[in-house]
């Protein structure tokens, strides 16, 4: 049996305007649970991976500023995803195609200097880059320093850590992200905002773009032929 995927489309808040600003697409896969995360996005067929991106922009009407999708770097380096970003830009301009970098590793390891030529050129066609992760995984300062000065946003996901947001050792990390975000100008994007507590405390730390169930569940995006298919 062929393995079902889609998006599914998650909004950015802006705080201080209470208003929707950008749209996350995130791939899942169909089970005999329900929709599910893929337990490896770098196993996928990268063709599948490309045609259902350029599917589902080409459907998507948006009246933001951006949309994001989930990349990492060996997904980044294939051609057929490469060329299916670059479709996906024509496709949602004047929206704002936003190449999200994971920290997610694959077979084929891919240093900075790999990912810079790709990535700049993805940038001169009006596309931004964002950081995803950060401070987990390949994503610690260190790792990306190289990427700060080429990208637009960085993401800090609060799901990636087991301690609860209240934590000083979390509101330390947040606190030093937001340094950095302002020492490059960059959007700060705090992910994992799950109830008003998480809203309220992060509206103390000064973050005004947030993502999380607590504002919106990330919605199923059909396709033309869902309506028979899924």
């Amino acid at each position: 049996m062929i393995p079902t995927y889609r998006y599914f489309v998650q909004p950015q808040i802006d705080a201080k305007t209470n208003t929707i600003v950008s749209y996350e697409l995130l791939m899942k896969q169909l089970t005999s649970q329900g929709w599910r995360l893929p337990e490896s996005f770098t196993s996928i067929d990268p063709q599948i991976i490309a045609d259902l991106l350029v599917e589902t922009t080409k459907v998507l009407s948006l009246k933001v500023r951006r949309c994001s999708v989930n990349i990492n770097r060996e997904q980044l380096m294939t051609t057929p995803i490469a060329e299916a970003i670059i479709k996906s830009q024509k496709q949602l301009y004047p929206t704002k195609l936003i190449v999200e970098l994971t920290e997610e590793d694959g077979p084929q390891k891919y240093s900075i200097e790999d990912l810079l030529p790709r990535l700049k050129s993805f940038v001169k066609k009006g596309m931004q880059l964002s950081l995803d992760d950060v401070g987990t995984g390949n994503n610690y300062f260190h790792e990306i320093q190289e990427l700060l000065p080429l990208a637009s946003e960085i993401k800090f996901a609060l799901q990636n850590f087991n301690k609860e947001f209240k934590d000083p050792k979390i509101q330390q990390k947040i606190h030093f992200w937001h340094a950095i975000s302002i020492e490059y100008g960059l959007r700060l994007v705090l992910e994992g905002i799950e109830d008003h507590s998480d809203n309220k405390l992060s509206n103390e730390l000064g973050i005004k773009l947030k993502q999380g169930y607590y504002f919106s569940r990330p919605q199923l995006l059909n396709l033309p032929q869902d309506s028979i298919a899924v």
